[in-house]
């Protein structure tokens, strides 16, 4: 029974990119023996086990074959009989497929085994998948866009690229689950480039089936193109703020729409939505010079935002819009200046018989608001 570290870890160590996971195949060894020496099975669709120490995934080495649809539709094959060359041979790119072996204290010893020549690709920057079998997993589509988005240095070797199309031909892409859709998308954007995913989407033609239709539109004008690159060089690289940026042009009900198709979390959709119709109130006049905001605008963004119980989601959306270079002092003073209002002084100026009226006392609120953001405004 021999262990190797395989995969990501091999090609970011070359990359000299910190290591934060390793992948561990065994070979050589049966379910039995793994049992024996203390392993816990965890694997469902094919043997996984738990280090009894370090808890670390250890996988039998394995072959498969497709026999249905999508990325689960695989019959896997294990046993001590697997080479390490067979299991190599069913990775995705030669860049992952290689591997070095452990040694009894933990440490990796001996050379890189790179039968499919992974050194050398890494070293042309080229993403080249390792087989044909490549096409029949839609999800390296997805892995590929967000690889693109990690490693914008690299480039997508014409062979590859043609599988990627053959996988958006295939329709296979139907069989990806929301969940898995919105893991990938997650990871790329919040990648050093985003918009390499998003190129690679459009030009697999994978763009149309994972995307809306309206941000498929965007993503095909330079001007707009140019926009979020500029704009996703200076914002942090959270999800949430990435997010807002691409859908910033998108309208609510789109992006609802979309949340939905791919199980976005709740907390991303409304951070996108309120920005985009900030954006929307900001860019009336984004290019006058004697730019005007209306009172009544900025108090409805504001309560959109629910500023009042989430102010600090609200600040955080002003906050990204000003690293855009959108002019939005006059909204983060008037937001500042409407959080200092007493609205208990406000109750105390209505009526004692209204006191006990909701509606009064949410009218006097507002009125009390809008006059603030108005002096605000002027001032």
């Amino acid at each position: 029974m021999k262990v190797y570290a395989v995969g990501g870890a091999i090609r970011d160590t070359l990359m000299g990119l910190p290591v934060h996971d390793i992948d561990y195949v065994v070979v050589g060894a049966t379910v039995e023996e793994m049992i024996a020496q203390g392993y816990r099975p965890v694997g469902k669709d094919f043997p996984v086990f738990l280090h009894p120490e370090t808890q670390a995934e250890y996988a039998l080495a394995r072959t498969e074959r497709k026999t249905g649809t999508g990325y689960k539709g695989f019959t896997f094959y294990a046993d001590s009989s697997v080479t390490l060359d067979q299991d190599l041979q069913r990775r995705d790119l030669t860049i992952n497929a290689m591997a070095q072996e452990v040694g009894e204290g933990g440490n990796l010893i001996g050379p890189i085994l790179d039968p499919c020549n992974g050194q050398a690709d890494l070293a042309a920057k080229v993403f080249r998948h390792v087989s044909d079998a490549f096409a029949e997993d839609p999800l390296r589509l997805l892995r590929i866009a967000r690889f693109a988005a990690r490693f914008p240095e690299f480039t997508i070797a014409a062979e590859t690229m043609r599988a990627l199309q053959a996988i958006v031909s295939s329709n296979e892409l139907a069989a990806l689950s929301a969940e898995r859709i919105w893991q990938e998308l997650a990871r790329g954007l919040t990648a050093e480039k985003p918009m390499r995913m998003f190129q690679v989407l459009l030009d697999t033609g994978a763009a149309s089936f994972l995307l809306p239709k309206s941000l498929t539109v965007q993503l095909t004008q330079e001007e707009t193109r140019e926009a979020w690159t500029t704009y996703l060089n200076v914002v942090d690289s959270n999800l949430e703020d990435r997010c807002a940026v691409i859908l910033m042009y998108l309208s609510s009900q789109d992006i609802y729409t979309w949340a939905e198709c791919v199980r976005m979390p709740n907390e991303v959709r409304d951070y996108s939505t309120i920005f985009s119709e900030l954006m929307k109130l900001v860019t009336k006049t984004k290019d006058s010079i004697n730019r005007v905001y209306e009172a009544v605008d900025v108090l409805g963004w504001f309560n959109r935002a629910d500023a009042w119980r989430k102010p600090s989601r609200a600040r955080a959306l002003l906050k990204l819009a000003k690293k855009m270079d959108f002019n939005v002092i006059e909204l983060i003073n008037a937001l500042e200046q409407t959080q200092l209002l007493n609205t208990a002084e406000v109750i105390a100026t209505i009526s004692p018989k209204d006191r006990a009226n909701g509606e009064c006392i949410r009218g006097a609120i507002e009125v009390a608001r809008l006059t603030v953001i108005t002096v605000v405004l002027k001032s």
